[in-house]
């Protein structure tokens, strides 16, 4: 491969088809440079022809041999024209080179041969020589000079014997000119090298922006949040997947680009992007988007101008969109963890103090005789108490998110229930109210015993507190279901907590399972998030109803809690009829 020298240092010079690293594209600069020197060659050879034509007319007595080799000359140009759309591919010495640069240089000797004093044709051997110098390497392009500098020498040496003049300004005049095509082949080669290295250059800062452009692309689709691009003239010119199906009715598919002043329920959005452009600021604002016979779609936006110059063309509105419920959930999200860190920190601060109140009111509280002072003594223990639990419900409420589903096992729900159920009528003052309704013999659960322990206790200590502490007020049950299918029998249980409250207010209703939230000022609000969270690592789900009590214990409609299991395959059960049948 030829190497072009400039500034000292040695380059590979890439031709566009002798040097096999370049690919040019059909648009490439040197393509539509091939495609005009044939057409050139193309032209030159009918000019020549009309010449010849028109001189042979005027004198007939003139030689044939110059129109014949003309007429061959438009042939060969006129084949190459229409068979090589695209720059050879080849050595110096290449067929194809042969048919362009040779045939040019034999073709308009032959004619500066035969006609010595009727047309000078030298100049035309400048089209050989630049198509050899822009289209080649710089080895073709001092050949196709050379070639043509001996040829001028060969015409001074004809002359010479020709005329009795003196030789040397032929001899002069023809090293001249070859000169000139020495220095017009290096300085076109030059200039052809410096177009292709800046052609490569382009073609390479054209590819890493299609793939800068690409990934873009794909960051902007994959985002959940919904990206617009808008013009002054409410123009959506680009739109991600999200801001589609955020803003689009439920029965279209969008397609950009589109105007915003095709549906009124856009004109929202239009507005924020035109104060935006009015004032040349970022705006922020909550929109409602409302198509007719939908239900409305609440979105945050926040627009952004594109910063351009006067001269460089308009500005666009990248709008950003985001669901406004799905904002407002993850902003609640994030605030309820941070407040868990902190009332986490602040328990962990308060266990230590606490528990030395309560040591040091009970010695205080074995000294004391006068009423008054062991009823303050009994006030300092109950709240002391309180404060307790209110420091362990925080750091359950953690080490339930933490510690996942603990150590689950198989459990027969009835035995954990009626077990857990009479511990606490043991420790509480409620086991006259607490009637025991079991259904579910032989069914187990998934589930960590202290877990279900922890929920059965948490809910009937609610019974408690909001039920009329009544015999009878407060009603445990289980019950248990099965379902035949084709992979066998699948079997459903639950866990109900009935007492007979007065009915949850709505509003409250729908924030019951949400942490720190209570109706009451002496409770911590975690005790239902607690059991929540513990049900939902296990598979379970606990939820609340307005249902008529029990059967048996005649206390109309109360407050039911209940937890469902998740589905288990009930083997004793193919085993007793197993047994059945044999």
């Amino acid at each position: 491969m030829p190497s072009v020298t400039t500034e000292g240092q040695s380059r590979r010079l890439a031709s566009p088809w002798t040097h096999e690293p370049t690919d040019l594209t059909p648009d490439s600069v040197f393509i539509r440079l091939w495609r005009a020197f044939m057409t050139a060659r193309v032209g030159v050879a009918v000019a020549l022809v009309i010449l010849q034509a028109v001189q042979h007319l005027l004198a007939p007595h003139t030689s044939l041999w110059p129109l014949l080799l003309c007429g061959a000359y438009v042939i060969a140009a006129s084949t190459v024209w229409f068979t090589s759309p695209s720059a050879p591919k080849g050595s110096l010495l290449s067929h194809r080179w042969l048919l362009t640069i040779g045939v040019d240089i034999a073709a308009f000797g032959l004619l500066q041969w035969l006609q010595p004093h009727a047309v000078n044709y030298a100049p035309l051997l400048a089209l050989p020589v630049l198509l050899g110098s822009v289209m080649g390497s710089l080895s073709l392009a001092l050949a196709s000079a050379s070639a043509v500098t001996l040829y001028l020498l060969m015409l001074a040496v004809r002359y010479s014997g020709q005329i009795n003049e003196d030789s040397s300004a032929a001899f002069f005049q023809a090293g001249l000119t070859g000169m000139g095509y020495f220095v017009m082949a290096i300085l076109a080669n030059q200039i052809a090298a410096r177009l292709l290295g800046e052609e490569e250059r382009a073609s390479k800062s054209q590819r890493a922006m299609k793939l800068q452009t690409q990934v873009n692309e794909l960051v902007i689709e994959s985002i959940p949040h919904g990206v617009m691009v808008i013009d002054a003239r409410g123009m959506v010119r680009s739109a991600n997947p999200s801001a589609l199906k955020l803003m689009a009715p439920e029965d279209r598919l969008l397609a950009t680009p589109f105007t915003l002043t095709l549906e009124p329920g856009w004109q929202p959005l239009l507005d924020i992007a035109n104060a935006s452009f009015s004032q040349r600021a970022p705006l922020a604002r909550d929109l409602v988007i409302q198509h007719a016979g939908k239900s409305p779609r609440r979105v945050h936006v926040q627009t952004q101008l594109t910063t351009v110059d006067e001269t460089q063309g308009e500005s666009l509105c990248v709008a950003f969109i985001e669901n406004l419920p799905e904002l407002e959930a993850r902003l609640r999200k994030e605030k309820m963890a941070a407040m868990g860190r902190m009332s986490v920190a602040v328990a962990h601060e308060i266990r230590n103090p606490l528990a030395a109140i309560a040591q040091a009111n009970a010695l205080l509280a074995e000294d004391l005789t006068l009423p008054g002072q062991q009823q303050l003594a009994g006030m300092i223990a109950q709240n002391a108490r309180r404060l307790g639990r209110i420091v362990d419900d925080v750091l359950n409420a953690t080490s339930v998110t933490r510690d996942g589903a603990g150590n689950a096992s198989s459990l027969p729900l009835d035995a954990v229930v009626a077990r857990a159920t009479q511990d606490w009528c043991n420790q509480n003052e409620g086991s006259s109210c607490v009637r025991l309704h079991l259904h579910a013999p032989g069914f187990e659960v998934m589930f960590d015993t202290e877990h279900l322990r922890r929920v059965l206790v948490n809910l009937l200590d609610n019974a408690l507190r909001y039920g009329s502490r009544t015999p009878g007020s407060i009603a445990v049950s289980t019950r248990a279901h099965s379902h035949e299918t084709e992979y066998g029998w699948l079997w459903s249980g639950s866990l109900r907590i009935w007492s007979n409250g007065q009915a949850i207010d709505p509003t409250v209703e729908s924030h019951l399972f949400e942490p720190f939230f209570s109706s009451e000022s002496r409770s911590s609000g975690l005790g239902l998030y607690i059991c929540r969270e513990l049900c939902e690592r296990h598979g379970a789900l606990l939820g609340y109803a307005r249902e008529a009590s029990p059967a048996g214990i005649g206390q109309g409609e109360g407050n039911a809690f209940f937890v469902d299991f998740k589905l288990q395959r009930a083997l004793q059960h193919h085993q007793s009829t197993a047994n059945t049948t044999g």
